[in-house]
Order: C-alpha cells, then sequence, then structure tokens
C-alpha cells in the first residue's frame, strides 16, 4: 500500500485548487474498453432508486428528532438599511414561542469574508437575516415572525452593475463595490499586434441573466446536542466543508461535530457553502438543550441562498481572410449580489480556441441584491453563450460554416498553459453531433425558411475541467460472509455516487453489487473526500475505490497463497474466489479464507492518486440545437437536442444520460425562460415561487440524444473518469441561440429568449 504526501492542484468551479495531499503511488493495469468490463460502464439501476421512489428515502427535510421544536429566519424587508430598533417582546409573549435571536443577543459570528456577521444590524439585500424564532411548531414560529416589529432607517441602493460602477454610487461596503477592489485581468501574446493582422475586426455585446437554483429540496438543517457532541443533518454537497464551519464559528473541536447527509433534493453548487441558518440551529439548539430543525422557504430561497449573477459581455476579435483568428478581447460586468463573490466568464473565451494574442478584463460587481454563489459551471454557462454566438458572427463574417469555423481554429494544446490535453476528443464529438442532428443536410441558408414556422439548427462548443483529485479516500470493509461496506468520503446529491462506488468495487472484486452496503455523507463514519461540485466527484472517488479493491483483491491472493500452500503466481481470482492455475480442484473462497484465518473482517483504505504534471485535463463537448420559431408569436420550440461529449470512461450508462438529460433540460430553461426579476424602483425582487420564477415542465422537453465518444483517460486515473455534470448544461443555450439565428436570421444577444425579444427582433 505506498502512500507519499505531494503538493496537487485540481481544478474546482472555474478555479484551481492546490492541495497537499496523501495519494496512492500504486500502479493497476489500465481498463480497456467498457465493453470488455462486467459492471462498470452498464446500464446499473441506482441501488439506493427503490427508497427514492418509494419514499422512505430520508432527506435533510425529512428528519424528525424526538422533542425536536421549529426555528424560521425573518428577513429584511428593504434592499439596504440600518435596524435602529428591534422589538420581540410581542412574539416571545406567544404562546409556544421558546426563543428569539437578533443582532443584540447573538455572538458576533464573522460571515461572508469577514465582511459581515451572522446577524448584523446593517442589511445589505432583501432577505438579509434579521432574526430567528424557535418555537414548538412551524405555524407557530411562522405566526411569532409577523408580530416582530423592526424599525428600518432605509439607505439608497443599487441594483444594477451599471449603477455600481458610477463614481457616486451606493458603497455597500466601505472598500468600494468591485470584488477586490479592481477587475480581474487576464493577457497573453500583443492584442494590438493581433488586430492589425486581421482582414476583418469585429465586435458585440451579449448579455446574459441571473438565474436561482430552485432545488427540489429546500436549504434545511436540523441539530442536536448531546454533551458538548453537535450532530448536524444538513442538506449540503460538503458535509466536511460544513463540518469545518460550524465548528469553527462555535469554537468547537472538528472531532465534537458531526454532519450528515445521506440524502438530499439537489443542490447545483448553491449548497456548497455553509448556510448562517446551519449556525443558527446550532446555537438554538444548544441554548435550549434540544433539537432544533430549521427550514429555508423557497421565498428566502429565491432571495438569499445564492444564485447565476448576470454578465454584460463585450467580445472583440480579429480574423484574417480564412478564418484565422488573430486577437480576442472580453470586458464583462457582473452583478454578484451584496456580499463578495466571484462573478467572472471568461474561461471559455480564453481556453476553447487557438489565439495567441488575447486579454480579458472582468468586473465583479456588489449590488444590494442576494449573493452570487456557484451554480453549475459557473461562468462557463454565461460566457459560453455569448462566446459560441460571437464565433458564429465571426464564421458569417468571414463566409465560413460555423462548425468548419470551430476546426478552423482547433486547439490541439491548452491555449494558456501549452501544455498537451490527457486527452482531447472534440473533433470525434463534433463528428458524432453534426451526423446525429443531420448538420450537412438540413441547415439552410440563415432566415431561409417560409412561413410562419421557421426552423433552424445550431451548435456550440463546451471545455470544462473535472479532473478531481487528492484528497479522496475510500475504506473497504470485507466481511466474513463475502458481503462488503463501502464507505466513501463524500455525499450523494442525487447523481449516482452510492451506485458507481458499489460498481467499481464489484468490477475488481467480483462480489454481487446486491451484497454491498454504501455509506456517504457522514463526517464520523466516513474517511474524507470531496465537495460534490465542479464535476469531480466521480473522478475523485472511483479512483480510490479501485485502490481500496485492489488491495483487498491483493490481500485475498496473499491469505490463499499461505492457506492453500501455493506461490501467489500460481493462482488465480475469479468471481470472488481463489484457484490454482494448474489445480482446478484446489480452490477457496473468501468466507473459507477468511474463517481458515480466524478474521471477522479485512480493511483497506484506498486513496486518490495525484493529477499527472505538466498535462491539461479537460472534458470537451458541443451540442446541436433544432428548433422552431413562431414568428406570429415569437414562441421557440425546441425540437432536438444532441449532446456528444468526451468525458472520460462512462461508470453507469444510464445514470449518466439521466446526468446529461437534466443539465441540457436546466439550459432551456436558462435559454428560454429562467430568470430573477429584481425591481429597480425598489429593490425587491418580483417572482420568487414557482408560478412566476419559470422552470421548464415536460412539455418543454424536446427529443435528446446522447453520444459519448471518450473510453476513459487513463492518464489521468485508474478508472479514467472525467467530471460531466457540468458539461451537460454549459453549450446548451449557446445552441439554442444559434438555431434560432438560423431560422430567423435575427440574432437573440440577451438571455432569455422570450417572445417579446424575438418579436423585437423580427419587427423592430
Amino acid at each position: 500500500m505506498p502512500r507519499k504526501i505531494v503538493k496537487t492542484k485540481y481544478f474546482f468551479e472555474e478555479d484551481y485548487r492546490e492541495t497537499i495531499a496523501e495519494v496512492s503511488t500504486d500502479k493497476y493495469e489500465d481498463w480497456k474498453n467498457n465493453d470488455t468490463l462486467k459492471v462498470v460502464g452498464k446500464p446499473v439501476s441506482r441501488i439506493d432508486g427503490y427508497d427514492k421512489v418509494s419514499g422512505t428515502a430520508k432527506y435533510t427535510f425529512d428528519v424528525d428528532l424526538p422533542g425536536m421544536v421549529h426555528a424560521r429566519i425573518l428577513g429584511s424587508a428593504y434592499p439596504n438599511a440600518i435596524i435602529k430598533k428591534i422589538n420581540i417582546k410581542k412574539a416571545k409573549q406567544l404562546e409556544g414561542v421558546l426563543e428569539i435571536l437578533t443582532f443584540e443577543n447573538t455572538p458576533k459570528i464573522p460571515w461572508y469574508n469577514n465582511s459581515t456577521f451572522l446577524f448584523d444590524s446593517h442589511v445589505r439585500c432583501e432577505g438579509d437575516e434579521v432574526a430567528a424564532v424557535v418555537a414548538e411548531s412551524e405555524c407557530i414560529a411562522e405566526e411569532a415572525l409577523k408580530l416582530i416589529e423592526v424599525e428600518y432607517e432605509q439607505l439608497p441602493f443599487v441594483t444594477s452593475s451599471n449603477g455600481a460602477m458610477k463614481t457616486d454610487a451606493v458603497k455597500i461596503h466601505d472598500n468600494g463595490n468591485i470584488v477586490g477592489g479592481r477587475p480581474a485581468e487576464y493577457s497573453r501574446g500583443n492584442v494590438d499586434e493581433g488586430f492589425k493582422e486581421a482582414d476583418i475586426v469585429f465586435e458585440d455585446t451579449f448579455d446574459t441573466q441571473v438565474a436561482v437554483h430552485n432545488p427540489t429540496e429546500v436549504h434545511c438543517s436540523a441539530a442536536n446536542w448531546d454533551g458538548n457532541k453537535l450532530t448536524v443533518w444538513d442538506s449540503t454537497q460538503g458535509v466536511f466543508a460544513v463540518r469545518n464551519v460550524v465548528s469553527a464559528s462555535l469554537g468547537l473541536p472538528e472531532s465534537d461535530v458531526t454532519v450528515i447527509t445521506k440524502y438530499m433534493g439537489g443542490g447545483f453548487g448553491g449548497k456548497l457553502e455553509t448556510g448562517k441558518y446551519t449556525i443558527i440551529a446550532a446555537l438554538l439548539a444548544r441554548d435550549l438543550g434540544k433539537p432544533v430543525k430549521i427550514t429555508v422557504n423557497r421565498k428566502q430561497m429565491n432571495l438569499i441562498t445564492g444564485n447565476r449573477p448576470d454578465s454584460t459581455q463585450s467580445l472583440k476579435a480579429g480574423i484574417k481572410k480564412d478564418g484565422t483568428l488573430t486577437a480576442m478581447t472580453l470586458t464583462s460586468y457582473s452583478a454578484v449580489g451584496a456580499y463578495p463573490s466571484w462573478g467572472g466568464c471568461s474561461g471559455p473565451f480564453r481556453s476553447i480556441y487557438k489565439c495567441g494574442n488575447m486579454k480579458t478584463t472582468e468586473y465583479s460587481l456588489m449590488i444590494n441584491a442576494g449573493r452570487a454563489r456557484a451554480f453549475r459551471a459557473p461562468g462557463h454557462v454565461q460566457g459560453t453563450f455569448a462566446l459560441e454566438s460571437f464565433i458564429d458572427e465571426l464564421a458569417e463574417k468571414a463566409g465560413i460554416d460555423p462548425l468548419e469555423f470551430r476546426l478552423k481554429n482547433y486547439s490541439e494544446t491548452d491555449p494558456n498553459s501549452g501544455n498537451p490535453y490527457t486527452t482531447k476528443l472534440l473533433r470525434e464529438a463534433y463528428k458524432k453531433g453534426s451526423e446525429a442532428i443531420g448538420w450537412h443536410q438540413k441547415r439552410k441558408a440563415t432566415g431561409s425558411d417560409t412561413g410562419y414556422l421557421k426552423r433552424g439548427i445550431g451548435m456550440a462548443t463546451q471545455i470544462w475541467g473535472g479532473s478531481g483529485g487528492p484528497p479522496a479516500y475510500v475504506t473497504l470493509k470485507l466481511n466474513s460472509d463475502g458481503s462488503a461496506i463501502i464507505l466513501g468520503g463524500s455525499q450523494d446529491i442525487g447523481t449516482g455516487t452510492y451506485t458507481f462506488l458499489a460498481q467499481v468495487v464489484s468490477e475488481v472484486l467480483e462480489i454481487p453489487m446486491n451484497k454491498m452496503q454504501v455509506i456517504l455523507g457522514n463526517t464520523s463514519s466516513i474517511p474524507f473526500g470531496p465537495e460534490s461540485g465542479g464535476s469531480t466527484t466521480a473522478p475523485s472517488l472511483s479512483p480510490a475505490a479501485r485502490d481500496a479493491a485492489e488491495q483487498m483483491k491483493n490481500k485475498i491472493m496473499s491469505g490463499a497463497s499461505a492457506v492453500l500452500g501455493l506461490p501467489e503466481n500460481e493462482l488465480i481470482y475469479k468471481e470472488a474466489a481463489v484457484y490454482a492455475i494448474n489445480d482446478k480442484s484446489k480452490s477457496i473462497t473468501i468466507p473459507d479464507l477468511m474463517h481458515r484465518m480466524h478474521e471477522q473482517m479485512f480493511i483497506t483504505n484506498g486513496a486518490r492518486s495525484v493529477n499527472p504534471e505538466h498535462y491539461a485535463i479537460n472534458s470537451f463537448g458541443a451540442h446541436f440545437a433544432e428548433v422552431e420559431v413562431n414568428t406570429e408569436t415569437g414562441k421557440i420550440k425546441i425540437l432536438k437536442i444532441v449532446a456528444a461529449h468526451d468525458i472520460g470512461r462512462v461508470l453507469n450508462k444510464k445514470t449518466v444520460e439521466n446526468q446529461f438529460h437534466g443539465g441540457i433540460i436546466q439550459g432551456i430553461g436558462f435559454a428560454l425562460m429562467e430568470e430573477r426579476i429584481l425591481d429597480a424602483n425598489t429593490g425587491k425582487v418580483l417572482n420568487t415561487d414557482f408560478h412566476t420564477y419559470k422552470i421548464p415542465t415536460i412539455q418543454d422537453v424536446p427529443e435528446i440524444e446522447i453520444h459519448v465518444v471518450s473510453t476513459g483517460d487513463n492518464l489521468l486515473s485508474n478508472t479514467g473518469v472525467k467530471g460531466m455534470g457540468e458539461p451537460a448544461i454549459i453549450p446548451t443555450a449557446g445552441a439554442i441561440a444559434n438555431a434560432v439565428y438560423n431560422a430567423i436570421g435575427k440574432r437573440i444577444k440577451s438571455l432569455p429568449m422570450t417572445p417579446d425579444k424575438v418579436l423585437n427582433a423580427l419587427y423592430s
């Protein structure tokens, strides 16, 4: 079990994390294509599927502890105000109310990069936490909130990035409205020289909206103390991250805090951070000596638990007559809410196409609204829409087919570092996707379709990281009856982690999956693992699971050698038993072996290996869309989406297709309907529920066709898996926008592409 401590880094949510971790140095034989494997890659049904479809799965929302009481949060009624006075007397007198927290009686726990506190007398957006009530029931807590009297001194506010940039703008915090005090800049080559070399110089501007996560399960926590030990049930994408924040906030050793997430109803990035509500529940539970459950309602979620920030992106490029890119620049502005966050969207712009002269300037601007958080491929969804729309415009200027233009500027190495890729099969994705959509047969001259229903097809490219990396661990326990327990250092956010871990172990040890138990999401019983975000879960945990299983096989072989009295090179492992190669009468099963060895359990601990140095690790793909536009109503109907991707090895065909369908549908929502509407006159959000915040329904879902063109990235890890949660959504909006342009001959440069925007483009 060779191990070493290394410094490494991996891509996580549009950033590189540098870590020092213990990694495995064991080398295993590369798995061949999935068609040669027994379990991995097959469309195995989820092992947690029955619990979920039968209603027996227990989510955090379902936690019900003996003697549990309920808390609710009062949010600010105004976008920017000072609380002059808060009167909780009437609320406390309500029968059943147990305690009320405000900034006046709560410890000053720093929050949001120490820019505020858990409760603060200065509220900076609608919904900002003002008070928390705990009562014997949810209804009583809700009623008590209405009885709290708050006297506000209302302050001027700003609701847009344009407003935040003005010299006389309201300052959200003392250090100004630009996060970090200045824009984030990147450059390579010499853009001035690049533009001089160009035959054509073109520029355009695109904008995207604020979108809200809106998972099925709302944000919620339950907290219970046993002496000085705290247990928190949390709907989170990172049980260890929550444990660390809770322990630091409350001054507890990490060993005294347990965080549990068995099942969760979606996250999309909004649940990567610890919520204030979790700390509030823990404080109240400690004060009362009772378990406390706190639930953030749908309206509050739409206000304060995170969003994809908006963007205004100005792009400029120079091209030669043959379509070669000579220079590219991007300037973007994103409103990230009332507390520091990141709103950049230049990742695709810098990374997809070969261009030696480039510059990007990105402003992340604070306004009086809910704070931005990571949202399924942060930066890439809005950035890809603008870039891929712009690429189609450049292709048209050069008189080149959009697909050929992309191939003309194809980069064989990483444009940022110059490093080769571990794998890059984007050409294959282009080929497969274009064939499936009928690119060369169906694509007509732009706007040439006759009649009021016009059809068109379009495409867009995606790049993402998804390498995963250490530290990530899996513990494997083999029982004396041949059954196994897998303890994975992560949580399943609905993507199939329970299932793929069992598949990997089953592939190596040939133990049936129905003889395995997988335990996730409990910081006191599982080894450390990563947050479930950034498309990193499967590429981080699957190699650790294989490492644990291969170690277990070696342990079994070693034990069988001693028991059978034969050297290991004369033995073979097959179907959870060991056989002598030259004497079939000599064999031993796992239960017999453990009985002969007087062992009740074998235990191994697997670790993720280090990422390879001097390589770029990325996933690639393309979406192709066919649409129909009603030029009388402005309604866009999506007829078909084809997704073709290089994502390394597929661990489970069924769950991968599930992920792609979900991401594409979410991308359709971003393209056509989802938008937080913020009233500039009042600073209030006008659509805070599913009635007014539109998301796709089954009637909006077109035919979806999935193609994976990769078989495994053996340079990356012992399973060859790249993440695909984010790639599934990234290029969808761009492909739809380009298809709409092909259909009607008018480009929609603002998302969402609602009927009014289509009609304005057609007839204004």
